[in-house]
């Protein structure tokens, strides 16, 4: 396929390699990227990149930027390719992504928003996962990319339920890597060793994806960010986005959720008055170790 790439920064410009080193023709445009990896074309701008595509695909850091982007390529996409697809892989708010796919299918475009899990090393190795909004025939059409670029792609239902999936998959993961967090301090204060802890917690009901594959406790389970100082897979910033992103879903739409609301106050804590930010999701338990228990507690 003939294919648009716009924002190719840490996520997106291994994700538009991939489709090139597939054999797949991609002409890719960022804004803060003065020369593209190797096996893409560079386009002067966002509009050039998607002129005469059979698919375009965006990763941008917010709703308010994809919805200029989708401004600017929608006209250029479809005076040039009438069917075409355009595919918002960005992480956004679902009125957004919903108002960019409308503007697109208004302009005689399909369009899916699919957002990602799986953070620069999934995109890296092709690994990701994409929650997806929109119309089967373009999923059908697009999957095939979704393929390359990912493990597994799930249909979510109309245009926005991707975005809805990931925000509410992203609350869940916020709240358990902050719970987990605080209980390996608790078990530290309590003398039980971190290995015992892990070999218990991961074999019982308190197990969970994030204990087994990120644990925020250094030295135990699998390779994690915090065996490397909490250099950043996913960044806590980038959670108190999704976390911030679930809240305004949330009063949205009149929905109770007292746990993403605290998880998303301990995030902004640490990544807006503390040392959070550049920091991995799991350095969270570093906040966790410097304090006692709080007196409104």
């Amino acid at each position: 396929m003939k294919i648009g790439f716009i924002g190719t920064g840490n996520m997106g410009a291994p994700m538009a390699a991939n489709l090139a080193a597939a054999g797949h023709t991609v002409t890719a445009f960022d804004v803060a990227v003065s020369s593209q990896p190797d096996g893409l074309k560079a386009a002067s701008s966002a509009a050039q990149a998607a002129s005469d595509q059979d698919v375009v695909f965006t990763m941008l850091p917010n709703g308010e930027i994809v919805r200029a982007v989708a401004a600017e390529i929608v006209p250029a996409m479809a005076s040039a390719s009438p069917g075409a697809v355009f595919v918002d892989c960005s992480t956004i708010d679902v009125q957004s992504a919903r108002a960019v796919a409308a503007l697109a299918v208004e302009n005689g475009l399909q369009a899916l928003d699919a957002p990602v899990s799986g953070g620069v090393l999934g995109s890296t190795a092709g690994t990701l996962t994409f929650m997806v909004g929109g119309e089967n025939e373009a999923f059908e059409k697009v999957k095939p990319l979704f393929d390359i670029m990912g493990q597994k792609a799930v249909l979510c239902g109309p245009t926005g339920n991707g975005q809805a999936a990931k925000i509410c998959n992203n609350m869940i993961s916020g709240a358990s890597i902050a719970v987990l967090s605080e209980a390996f301090v608790l078990a530290d204060k309590l003398g039980l060793d971190r290995s015992a802890m892990f070999n218990v917690v991961s074999t019982s009901s308190g197990s969970s994806w994030p204990l087994l594959n990120m644990c925020p406790a250094p030295g135990v389970g699998a390779p994690s960010p915090g065996d490397n100082n909490y250099k950043p897979g996913f960044s806590a910033d980038l959670m108190l986005k999704d976390l911030r992103l679930s809240q305004q879903a949330a009063q949205d739409v009149d929905a109770d959720t007292p746990m993403g609301k605290r998880a998303c106050e301990l995030y902004e804590e640490f990544v807006e008055r503390g040392d959070g930010s550049g920091m991995d999701v799991t350095a969270i338990i570093l906040a966790h170790e410097k304090r006692g228990r709080r007196a409104d507690s």
